[in-house]
């Protein structure tokens, strides 16, 4: 039975759960629920805090395998997001 190797990690899909939680899933099979509001809470910088309105923060999307918001206004290390911590 041949296996392939994932080359890179990325994200297939990512979905909002509640308040600032969104479910990720990883092209590796990991399923990954991360809270961002701790990191939204102690963010200074004004391109971060505008997240902070729920209708902002929901407005994410996929870019590559990557998770983002805005033009990369607010980006996270994939391997941070797939340990589940920011």
């Amino acid at each position: 039975m041949k296996t392939t190797a994932i080359k890179y990690l990325e994200i297939e899909e990512a979905e909002y759960v509640s308040g600032y939680k969104l479910r990720l899933v990883f092209n590796d099979g990991i399923y990954q629920t991360v809270d961002f509001e701790p990191f939204l809470r102690q963010a200074q910088n004004p391109d971060l805090t505008q997240y902070r309105q729920l209708r902002k923060f929901k407005n994410f999307h996929l870019h590559y395998g990557n998770l983002m918001w805005g033009d990369y206004e607010m980006i996270f290390p994939i391997a941070d997001l797939h340990a589940g911590k920011i």
